[in-house]
């Protein structure tokens, strides 16, 4: 049911504000210094009467006093976790907490709606990325450009290139415009210059197109994470935003399919082949208005009845929805309280200089390169091309291609369920090694003799192996990461400068790769992106926090520890619990937790134990 509206005089709703900020915010110090690694509940330590009180006011404050009651019991669950001894709650109110854990997955109709629409979005990306893939053996031919391989690779990088410069956009645009009014506007993006690519009659027409290209998804992929991850709830947030990459894939596996759908048109395939990709981005054009706008962007921008009512449509029950924007709203005063609503050049500046948001940068940083340098990306691009350096012909590097994108899709399913029980961080440390071995293998295949009728086939199993590690793993857990590590005042300017780095780094492998293939063989490329994987291991073993089932507020503490206190217990607690455990085979080995949680229960102080 949504909320009464109307307008609320000013004055209430700063009498409110000062009394809130009365009891004293969290300080900037205490967020970017986190040094004892406590996750602190914001509405920790208030004595039931008051918390009661202060909600009272938050609800005359801003026209919700028909909710009060709803709004106070709420408050009650987000001060003490452990409903089961909140009196207030009825029958009603605590089978939908239950069904919470008990059955995470049952979500209203809205939100499913929300998440489909914003993956048809991902699924662009991945389309684009694998019609470039089969247009590559055609267009540069018909253009006159099939020796200039760095002219070849500056189209095929041509919307990560530009999209550097367009994810700058989406501070402001999102401020203006919200996470819909953006995401539709980027549509229009993957709509016209897709299609125009069919009617280029030169190679810098075609650079033309797939450079406005460009302009939009390089804001599209920075703002869509950002919608699913502030909507969807904390125990299934990954899952749930892992989607961007699971339609990711799903793109990429479509458009092998429709590569192989043409490319038997002969000279026009790649017109085709590229044009095709628009398909997906008219739906969203509609669409995406029947969706509820962020709720956390509507809090942020002081719209608090609509994010109420947004989110309502977003949870089962008024309960749930009470909890969640009175939990945020507590959280966003306090980091208003901390970082202040700074100008964008002033929040660009902070997240390299305030020491918690610049754990944030360095987090998102860690895992977009760590994506780039596992290979992936050259895959996509250029698998038709490395299939005929291994003596496929045209029909069979599009089906070994298609073989690869349909791996690369069904292997993403797992991450759904794994991301939040097993964690961002594990699944990385698990399927990095994997994929190197996997890509020395690969390598070492091309060094068989042509003539061997097993050299292509053992290629094939083993960049088909590599990928069904990389889809669980590194596929889907950067823009999770990225979409959940900053918070609300710095998530835009946060993301698109994770989305900058990403696609500079991709931009920079998408050039250079096929100079490189010709360059050191196919064997020292598959050798040098294994040394790569190996590498993000270690520094994300070190230097990378855990996510998983905390809640967007609940991650300011999480950052606030510092990266050389993370990295020091990696080595004095991690390493040798780990060697008794699995080494030693010591079932019953303790692992001491780095991070703990600090709730209360009206005015007494209850400590618990977060898993690392």
């Amino acid at each position: 049911m949504a909320p009464r509206t109307g307008s609320v005089p000013e004055d209430l709703k700063k009498d409110y504000v000062e009394h809130i900020e009365g009891r004293g915010p969290v300080t900037h110090d205490e967020y970017s210094r986190n040094v004892n690694a406590k996750i602190i509940n914001p509405l920790g330590g208030i004595a039931k009467p008051e918390l009661l009180n202060q909600v009272s006011r938050f609800c005359e404050a801003y026209g919700l006093q028909d909710k009060e009651s709803t709004f106070q019991k709420g408050a009650l669950v987000a001060q003490n976790p452990d409903f089961e001894n909140v009196p207030e709650l009825d029958e009603d109110d605590k089978y939908h907490l239950r069904r919470e854990n008990t059955h995470k997955w049952h979500l209203t109709k809205d939100l499913y709606f929300t998440i489909a629409v914003c993956s048809l979005g991902s699924a662009i990306q991945g389309w684009d990325n694998t019609g470039a893939n089969g247009a590559n053996l055609s267009f540069p031919l018909e253009f006159g450009i099939e020796h200039n391989e760095w002219l070849t690779g500056f189209i095929n990088s041509a919307p990560t290139i530009f999209g550097l410069f367009s994810a700058w956009a989406t501070d402001p645009l999102n401020n203006w415009l919200g996470r819909r009014g953006v995401i539709f506007g980027t549509g229009l993006f993957c709509v016209f210059p897709v299609l125009a690519q069919a009617f280029s009659q030169n190679w810098w027409g075609l650079l033309i197109c797939r450079a406005f290209m460009g302009i939009g998804m390089g804001i599209k992929i920075s703002t869509i994470p950002i919608m699913t991850s502030e909507c969807v709830p904390a125990i299934i947030r990954g899952g749930l935003v892992m989607s961007f990459q699971l339609w990711v894939a799903f793109g990429i596996f479509i458009g092998f399919c429709s590569n192989l759908i043409f490319y038997r048109i002969g000279r026009l395939a790649w017109r085709f082949q590229l044009a095709a990709a628009f398909a997906p981005a008219i739906p969203i054009l509609i669409f995406i208005w029947f969706c509820p706008e962020s709720p956390r962007w509507l809090l942020k921008k002081g719209r608090i009845q609509e994010s109420f009512h947004s989110f309502c449509r977003l949870r089962n029950s008024e309960i749930q929805a009470a909890r969640d924007l009175y939990y945020a709203y507590c959280q966003v005063r306090e980091e208003e309280s901390a970082f202040g609503g700074a100008s964008f050049a002033r929040r660009a500046y902070e997240v390299f200089t305030v020491p918690r948001l610049r754990r944030a940068t360095l987090g998102g940083f860690i895992v977009m390169t760590a994506q780039q340098f596992s290979g992936i990306n050259i895959m996509a691009f250029y698998s038709s091309t490395i299939f005929a350096e291994a003596g496929y012909t045209t029909r069979q590097c599009l089906f070994a291609s298609f073989g690869f994108g349909l791996v690369n899709f069904v292997f993403a399913f797992p991450a759904i369920w794994s991301i939040d029980t097993f964690g961002r961080r594990n699944l990385l440390l698990f399927t990095f090694p994997n994929m190197a071995w996997c890509l020395l293998a690969a390598g070492g295949c091309f060094l068989m003799p042509v003539e061997s009728s097993a050299r292509v086939p053992l290629i094939a199993f083993f960049v088909y192996l590599f990928t069904a590690f990389y889809s669980p793993g590194i596929g889907p857990v950067p823009f999770v990461y990225a979409a959940e590590c900053f918070p609300l005042s710095h998530r835009e300017i946060g993301v698109a400068l994770c989305v900058v780095w990403n696609n500079t780094i991709g931009s920079i492998l998408g050039l250079t790769f096929p100079s490189m293939l010709r360059g050191i063989t196919p064997t020292g490329a598959f050798g040098f992106y294994a040394g790569l994987n190996m590498l993000a291991f270690v520094v994300i073993f070190f230097a990378l926090p855990e996510t998983k089932q905390r809640t967007l507020e609940e991650l300011d503490y999480i950052f606030g520890v510092p990266t050389r206190r993370h990295a020091g217990y990696q080595v004095r607690t991690y390493l040798p619990w780990w060697t008794k455990r699995y080494v030693l085979f010591q079932r019953k080995a303790h692992l001491e937790p780095l991070y703990h949680l600090e709730g209360f229960e009206g005015g007494t102080r209850v400590e618990a134990v977060a898993a690392h």
